[in-house]
């Protein structure tokens, strides 16, 4: 059975999305740079599971370098298919204001933000479009730029404007491509309780078509 590929799986908005398909039983594959963080995260999601449990396969890659992350989702894909449903959710998070950081700086960010989401939708979406159906959804945020926060502000942009180029390539061949924009700071019990974000992936991955958002916004308000 095909499954999800969370990139970026971390202990928050990537943990809570991989238990929250988990629970409908699809596999999981989690890809992240530190093993360490892999393991929690993976014993996380098996413990959340459908009720038999979902096998959850754990791949290691930086997702600005894409020699690893190809390798990773093809090793994805040889676990479990091409997957359903794709969630890009790696980020570099740091406050910098104009002029503060170096240009290498300023690419490291932008290579996390989005390239990173590019390579990953170049090596999966066109399987998608073959097959006729499949997800691929990427967290964004900073709805609207904030001059503390330049590099990530500038690969917010970057990433909706990615999601826009994405969707005019592959909608018509049956993939979904969205963006979940996080308005806020994540935080169990919050208002931005990561749990409740996760929800957002799951009605967007099952959207019937004639509905599909290309972009949903948490704001924390109901």
């Amino acid at each position: 059975m095909s499954g999800a590929v969370i990139i970026g799986a971390g202990p928050g908005i990537g943990q809570a999305v991989a238990r929250r398909f988990a629970r409908e039983g699809l596999p999981i594959t989690l890809i992240a740079r530190g093993g360490q963080t892999l393991r929690a995260v993976a014993s996380e999601v098996a413990s959340h599971g459908a009720p038999h449990g979902v096998p959850v396969v754990t791949l290691q890659a930086d997702s600005a370098d894409r020699a690893e992350l190809d390798a990773a989702l093809d090793r994805a894909i040889g676990e479990h298919g091409v997957p359903e449903v794709a969630v890009y959710n790696a980020a570099l998070v740091r406050a910098d204001e104009v002029g503060e950081i170096s240009v290498r700086e300023h690419m490291e960010a932008w290579a996390v933000n989005v390239v990173g989401a590019l390579n990953a939708a170049a090596r999966l979406a066109p399987a998608m479009a073959a097959r006729g159906r499949g997800t691929f959804l990427v967290t964004g945020g900073m709805p609207e730029p904030k001059p503390q926060y330049v590099s990530l502000s500038l690969g917010k942009a970057g990433v909706r404007t990615l999601v826009a180029l994405l969707d005019q390539l592959y909608c018509s061949s049956g993939v979904h491509v969205a963006s979940v924009t996080v308005d806020g700071p994540v935080a169990p019990g919050t208002d931005f309780d990561p749990d409740d974000i996760a929800e957002h992936y799951w009605r967007l991955h099952t959207q019937p078509r004639h509905l599909w958002d290309r972009e949903v916004l948490h704001t924390g308000r109901s």
